[in-house]
């Protein structure tokens, strides 16, 4: 097995500049998606060619009505105090995610619930799966879940994506997507209503990955201020590394 880093995350979108210091992803079927549009650097740049990149970056995404800007540091390397107060002064939401692996045969058994029903999504539950996901994708923002909808459908048709949708006492609660790789399969976007949560719908999520892809590394990304990195803990998922990001949503311009 092969060290698994960043690299091995999922990202949507396209590359489309690329030099020594950075490559920049752009995804024009979804411009407000943070995740989908930004600058990764490759090594950790000074403070003026930060400066540069941000820049660009800013002109690029007004010129596409785009309202961000966002960047990536390398991962394991935290930016110098020098950055990181430019990056306050300037009002940049600073964070970082860390990525977490497993093996299948270590994530602890979780016992069957009768109320607890997990399915593949497919053309019969395709319809709650998207009206659920619509539900969880209007937290940010109207457009967003709009948007979305037509990503979900494109992953659907994607054999390298498997969708999954949990039930609860026969209503749709919760998802996730898989992201299928030869030795990974990375839990991405997993999520459960706030009024069932704590009743063993994360796990049964994950123990039929663990279960599907027995024969694979399981992966995920957590933010790394978020309580759910603590449950990954507990289930036995093994820390690998960080990655520092940075955004600065900015207010449109008012004629």
């Amino acid at each position: 097995m092969k060290e698994i880093t960043f690299k091995n995350i999922n990202i949507i979108g396209n590359v489309i500049v690329e030099n020594e210091l950075y490559k920049q992803v752009h995804y024009p079927e979804m411009i407000i998606r943070y995740d989908s549009n930004f600058i990764e650097f490759k090594k950790m740049p000074s403070l003026i060619k930060l400066q540069e990149a941000e820049t660009y970056l800013r002109d690029f995404h007004k010129k596409h009505n785009q309202q961000h800007v966002k960047f990536y540091f390398p991962e394991n390397e935290k930016p110098c105090e020098e950055i990181l107060t430019y990056l306050r002064f300037q009002k940049y939401d600073i964070g970082f995610l860390e990525l977490y692996a497993i093996q299948p045969e270590n994530f602890p058994a979780v016992d069957n619930h009768p109320e607890i029903d997990i399915q593949e999504v497919n053309e019969q539950n395709f319809n709650a799966y998207i009206k659920l996901q619509y539900e969880i994708d209007r937290q940010f923002g109207e457009d967003f879940a709009k948007q979305k909808i037509d990503l979900n459908t494109k992953h659907y048709f994607d054999s390298g994506i498997m969708q999954i949708i949990a039930y609860y006492q026969g209503e749709p609660v919760g998802s996730m997507d898989v992201i299928i790789s030869d030795e990974t399969a990375e839990i991405d976007g997993l999520e459960v209503k706030k009024a069932v949560q704590r009743k063993g719908i994360g796990s049964r999520l994950q123990q039929y990955v663990m279960d599907k892809f027995s024969d694979k590394t399981i992966i995920l990304v957590a933010d790394g201020e978020d309580t759910p990195k603590e449950m990954y803990k507990r289930q036995g998922y093994q820390y690998l590394g960080y990655q520092y990001e940075v955004q600065k949503i900015e207010e449109p311009n008012k004629s």
